[in-house]
């Protein structure tokens, strides 16, 4: 894979939650190329990486029982992923308009995001009572 093909796959697997930078990702990739782990060649102006004979063995000494993204999914709050799928549910209906949407159209999506956004910040500014101990 390309750099930014497995950052969409982190993210993917981590069901958002883990959505690694260009800045972080690419100088991880750096030192795994330099310890022999991963291979990289240019393919269709892209760089992309593989793992070398070296990796693989490393992989197959230190089995895990589960995925590091796993058990991250595992410990997250489930209602932190329903926000999320919403969030990119609206993303997805708001791209379409603006593809496909008359001008009308972009200009009330617009105004509808605006106050989404809006609400969403008195959401966050309202009081909540604490729990009594």
């Amino acid at each position: 894979m390309h750099g930014y093909e497995m950052m969409q796959e982190l993210a993917d697997r981590t069901k958002g939650i883990w959505r690694p930078s260009p800045g972080s990702l690419y100088p991880a990739l750096q030192l795994l190329e330099d310890q022999g782990l991963v291979q990289s060649e240019t393919a269709d102006g892209r760089r992309q990486f593989t793992l070398t004979e070296k990796g693989r063995s490393e992989l197959s000494d230190q089995p895990r029982k589960t995925a590091p993204w796993d058990t991250m999914v595992r410990g997250a709050n489930q209602d932190d992923f329903a926000l999320r799928v919403a969030l990119r549910q609206v993303s997805i209906a708001v791209s379409q308009v603006a593809e496909a949407g008359t001008q009308d159209q972009k200009v009330r999506a617009e105004h509808l995001v605006l106050e989404l956004r809006r609400q969403i910040y008195l959401l966050l500014a309202e009081t909540s009572e604490s729990p009594k101990e």
